[in-house]
C-alpha cells in the first residue's frame, strides 16, 4: 500500500474530528499535525491524542507509522505567541 500523503492524513483527521484549524506536514512515514479543535476542551493531552487516533481509525495503525501532534483548543491556539489573534492583547 502506498504511503499516505500529508493531505490524505489531514483529510482523515478532518473526517473524524471537527477542527477549527488543521495542518499536517510529513514525508509519508513521519507526520507532524497541528490540530485545533473545540472537542479538546477539558481533555488531557493523552485523551486528545486518543481522540485523534480514534478519528484516524484503522488507517493510523496500518499506514501512518509516526504521527507527532500538537493538540490545542481554540483558546489555547489564540494564546500562542506570534499569532495574529494574540496581537490584541498588546494594546494599551
Amino acid at each position: 500500500m502506498a504511503d499516505p500523503t500529508p493531505e490524505q492524513v489531514q483529510t482523515f483527521i478532518a473526517a473524524g474530528l471537527r477542527c477549527e484549524a488543521l495542518d499536517v506536514q510529513g514525508d509519508g512515514r513521519h507526520f507532524f499535525a497541528t490540530i485545533v479543535s473545540a472537542e479538546f476542551e477539558g481533555l488531557s493531552r493523552v485523551r486528545r491524542h486518543q481522540r485523534v487516533y480514534a478519528a484516524l481509525g484503522d488507517r493510523m495503525r496500518e499506514q501512518i507509522h509516526a504521527l507527532s501532534m500538537k493538540t490545542l483548543t481554540p483558546s489555547e491556539h489564540a494564546a500562542l505567541p506570534g499569532d495574529d489573534a494574540a496581537q490584541h492583547h498588546h494594546q494599551h
